[in-house]
């Protein structure tokens, strides 16, 4: 059993992936139980889409995946904002104008780019193939989300449950919403390295649906959330090098496991 996990850790690209991994199934566990409590589940699937014109866009002028995609992640946030301050104007479906508008551009590009195989591994994510340089750019933007969210961790948490009262002692819900949105936007991004546009939306929904099975309190559901998203990041990089599987499938399938696992068990225990 010993040989069987320090084996791989011996290859560079091993240990790269492993951490990449690691940092952002942190920084998805963190945000995944803002994204339960306020009903956003949407808005991830969303973002994970509307960031592919930014990657090829990205791959064309010869720049990192993530940079693009970061910008179009951003753009697509500020579209949102934009739409959902116009009277009448509700927040899904201005999601579902900029996603599938965005989704649309994304494709029409790549059928335009000749380099359409190289995108394969960001639909549907390539752990094991994350360099250094990823390694890095990961690790700034995941840091910058946690720092975020543990600055503004109050405020939060106030709009999340009583946005009455939070606008009572001086808040700007919209505003907090919108900055969360942005680290949803940045998060969503990390996730494209390792699960893919494709299954993003697991990474940042599943986690604390599952940690809602076994706890109430939200500071609880973010620890569990994280517990649970790197969990599924290790068994999955594990079970995708070892066998020869799709990495992001394998990840995403070992967490919805744990979910049908937890559900199983709050269950019997209702019972």
């Amino acid at each position: 059993m010993v040989e069987w996990i320090l084996e791989p850790l011996q290859f560079g690209f091993f240990q790269r992936g492993l951490l990449a991994g690691i940092i952002v199934a942190v920084s998805c566990g963190i945000l995944s139980g803002f994204i339960v409590w306020r009903g956003m589940a949407f808005i991830g699937d969303a973002l994970a889409h509307a960031v592919l014109p930014g990657i090829v866009i990205s791959i064309v002028l010869g720049i990192h995946v993530l940079i693009g995609a970061l910008a179009a992640a951003v753009l697509s946030v500020l579209g949102i904002a934009t739409l959902t301050q116009h009277k009448g104007f509700k927040e899904d479906t201005a999601i579902g104008v900029i996603f599938s508008g965005a989704f649309a551009l994304g494709i029409l590009l790549m059928t335009r780019v000749a380099s359409y195989k190289d995108l394969s591994h960001i639909l549907f994510g390539n752990i094991l193939g994350v360099s250094n340089l990823d390694v890095i750019l990961i690790s700034v933007v995941g840091v910058l989300v946690m720092i975020g969210v543990f600055i503004f961790y109050k405020e939060l948490l106030v709009t999340s449950f009583d946005p009455t009262h939070a606008k009572a002692i001086g808040l700007n819900p919209q505003m907090i919403h919108f900055a969360l949105l942005v680290l949803v936007a940045a998060t969503t991004v990390l996730a494209t390295q390792t699960v893919g546009v494709v299954l993003v939306m697991a990474l940042l929904v599943t986690p604390a649906a599952t940690a809602s099975l076994l706890v109430r309190k939200l500071k609880w559901i973010i620890a569990l959330s994280i517990v649970f998203a790197s969990a599924s990041i290790l068994c999955g990089f594990y079970l995708s090098y070892y066998y020869d599987l799709a990495s992001g499938a394998t990840i995403v399938l070992v967490l919805t496991g744990m979910f049908i696992i937890c559900f199983i068990l709050s269950r019997f225990r209702s019972r």
